[in-house]
C-alpha cells in the first residue's frame, strides 16, 4: 500500500457501529462490498461509451468467441454476472449495431449471435482502459497475493456453484 495511505475496516466504511456477528459475516459483506467497488470501477470506463457492464461483457465473450458466434444460452452462461437478462442485453446491442443475431440456423428456435466490425472496433477502443483499470485494481497486491486471492475465490466459486 503506498506511504501515507489508511485502510478503513469494513464496519468504518459501511458506518457500522456494531460488529458483525462472525468473521464469515464481515468476509461476506467484505467480499460483496469489494466486488461493488470495483464493478463501480469499470462501469466509469464503459458507461461514456454507452455500455452497461453487462453489454461490454456480452461483446467480450462474443469477440472471444470468433467469427462462429455463439447461441444465445451460451453467452448466459458466460456471463459475470448470471442474473443478467441476455435477450434484453442482446436487444439493446443489435439496436446499437455492435452484435448481429441469425436464426437462419436448422434449429430457428436457437440464435448465433455475432459481434459486429463497430462492437469490435469499440472493444478494441476500450482495450487499453479496461488494462489499465486492471492494473490499477490489483496495483497493491504482490504477484504472490493475487494468486492466492485467485485460488480463494475459486474455492467460493466452486463450492457454491455445486
Amino acid at each position: 500500500m503506498p506511504e501515507g495511505t489508511s485502510t478503513r475496516t469494513l464496519q468504518e466504511e459501511i458506518q457500522q457501529s456494531r460488529p458483525f456477528r462472525s468473521q464469515s459475516q464481515e468476509a461476506t459483506i467484505a467480499l460483496m462490498r469489494t466486488a461493488s467497488v470495483v464493478s463501480r470501477r469499470f462501469a466509469r470506463v464503459v458507461e461514456p461509451h454507452g455500455l452497461s457492464l453487462a453489454q461490454y461483457n456480452v461483446l467480450r465473450i462474443l469477440r472471444g468467441a470468433g467469427v462462429d458466434g455463439l447461441p444465445t444460452l451460451a453467452i448466459r452462461d458466460r456471463m459475470i454476472d448470471e442474473g443478467s437478462t441476455v435477450t434484453r442485453l442482446l436487444d439493446k446491442l443489435e439496436k446499437a449495431s455492435l452484435v448481429s443475431r441469425d436464426r437462419s440456423r436448422p434449429d430457428r428456435r436457437q440464435v448465433l449471435c455475432k459481434i459486429t466490425k463497430p462492437g469490435e472496433a469499440l472493444l478494441a477502443m476500450l482495450d487499453a482502459q479496461i488494462d489499465a483499470a486492471d492494473l490499477a485494481t490489483m496495483a497493491m497486491l504482490t504477484s504472490e497475493q493475487r494468486e492466492s486471492l485467485l485460488s480463494i475465490l475459486s474455492a467460493i466459486r466452486s463450492e457454491l456453484s455445486e
